[in-house]
């Protein structure tokens, strides 16, 4: 990234930490911290109609991680695959629509890396209890790779691992804490990551417990 876009960067995002993890992928410290207890209330009404889940992959293996999404599509899988549906198959309702609080952290922290017209259409909600994880995999459900991941953190503290292109290259490993945003796109967009298993804690706002906030353009 040349000086000017670091500089750029900074009048945007002025106090913010920014570390750039790798081409086209960033990572704001505390960028949403303010923004936390909001974010938890609006996870509690959106699990209020479609509730947390454990899915099973198409391999017939039950997720540690449990889910839920917002918007107009929400990221599912079964034993038919892995796909977005916009009816929330335990419900047999749409899913809640997104919080504008969300599109709006979305927004602002994907022009961290040029994407200014990002507007997500789904948000997968992930809770994280004591030794969930989520192995390295790539996001690529999506119509459209040229949209990015913008990837929020709220309660215990976990390791995201960021990699490569490639399954086999070595991930970096990054300790992301409540508030955290991670964004990747462009070059990065199909980067290979995941959540190492989660320790036991307590978080005074999420007890045991990590939720994670994944907006993406998926239709």
């Amino acid at each position: 990234m040349s000086r000017r876009a670091d500089n750029a960067m900074a009048e945007l995002f002025p106090g913010e930490p920014i570390e750039i993890i790798g081409p086209g992928a960033w990572w704001l410290r505390g960028f949403a911290s303010n923004d936390v207890p909001a974010l938890l209330r609006a996870i509690e009404r959106i699990a209020a109609v479609s509730p947390f889940r454990n899915m099973v992959t198409p391999g017939g293996f039950t997720m540690s991680v449990a889910m839920t999404n917002c918007g107009k599509a929400g990221w599912v899988t079964d034993r038919r695959g892995y796909r977005y549906a916009e009816i929330d198959p335990l419900s047999e309702n749409p899913w809640p629509a997104m919080p504008k609080l969300f599109t709006d952290l979305a927004a602002r922290t994907a022009a961290v890396g040029g994407f200014r017209d990002f507007v997500p259409d789904a948000c997968l909600v992930n809770r994280y209890g004591p030794g969930a994880r989520m192995s390295l995999h790539q996001d690529k459900d999506e119509r459209d790779f040229t949209q990015p991941i913008v990837s929020i953190s709220l309660g215990l503290p976990a390791t995201f691992l960021f990699g490569g292109l490639k399954r086999s290259n070595r991930p970096k490993r990054l300790g992301l804490e409540s508030g955290d945003v991670v964004v990747w796109g462009g070059s990065a967009r199909m980067a290979f990551h995941g959540i190492d298993p989660l320790p036991t804690g307590v978080d005074s706002l999420t007890g045991e417990y990590r939720y994670n906030l994944t907006l993406r353009k998926a239709l």
